[in-house]
């Protein structure tokens, strides 16, 4: 399945927001999962001096990965798909 990367903006935010986000994202791909929608939240990387979050999704299609950042009430600036390579995989 497609992996998609959700850029987002977070001026200000505490690492307990932060971890409350991912804690929603993680329950509302999995409430979609049940529902018949497949979609995973897989994990997110913050980098403090730009006030940005990247975080990773496994969906069929960037609309799902929209649709459950809507539901989850997380804010995005955009979503692209992404490719993962660890340093085992080379």
């Amino acid at each position: 399945m497609p992996q998609y990367l959700v850029e987002r903006h977070l001026p200000g935010i505490t690492s307990d927001e932060l971890a409350a986000a991912a804690g929603r994202a993680k329950e509302v791909t999995a409430q979609m999962s049940q529902e018949g929608t497949p979609v995973r939240y897989l994990r997110s990387t913050f980098v403090p001096g730009e006030e940005k979050c990247f975080c990773l999704f496994e969906a069929p299609s960037s609309e799902v990965v929209r649709q459950a950042n809507e539901r989850a009430e997380i804010p995005l600036e955009r979503i692209v798909e992404a490719m993962h390579i660890a340093s085992e995989d080379v």
